[in-house]
């Protein structure tokens, strides 16, 4: 019970660290009627009451995960870094489809559908960004293709 209200008050403090550090983002001269720093507020906002609630009304009987499940969620966030870090140099498509195909493994260790399902996402997430939103995702690095 002590865990959740400390996981919960650590929360809540980062939430509204996170809240104050949003509210300093500039707004560049192209922007949205929202601006830059709504939808990161909007963010911290819900942070903080799940924190709250956490601490107000707390687990009685918290199961903890197994250390192997720690082992999971560290490996997923190595994976997560590496895949930051792999986007400038690779472009979108190869890394993600990696990235979502080896966190798809660890969800379901069946090589044929983590393999298809780190390709379709990331030819669909690709579609979304680039063609609906109009981001300017490279999908391959420039060397590759001439």
């Amino acid at each position: 019970m002590s865990s959740d209200r400390i996981f919960g008050l650590v929360a809540t403090i980062l939430a509204l660290t996170y809240i104050v550090s949003a509210t300093q983002t500039q707004a560049s001269f192209l922007t949205d009627p929202v601006g830059p720093k709504g939808f990161p507020i909007l963010i911290g906002i819900v942070w903080a009451i799940s924190g709250l609630f956490m601490v107000l009304r707390p687990d009685q009987e918290p199961d903890w995960p197994v250390a192997r499940t720690f082992l999971a969620l560290a490996f997923a966030v190595i994976i997560l870094i590496g895949y930051a870090f792999a986007l400038k140099p690779f472009g979108f498509l190869l890394p993600t489809a990696v990235a979502a195909g080896i966190l798809s493994y660890q969800i379901s260790p069946k090589p044929k559908h983590a393999a298809l399902a780190g390709i379709g996402l990331s030819a669909g997430l690709f579609m979304i960004f680039k063609f609906a939103l109009g981001l300017g995702l490279v999908a391959f690095p420039k060397g590759l293709l001439g």
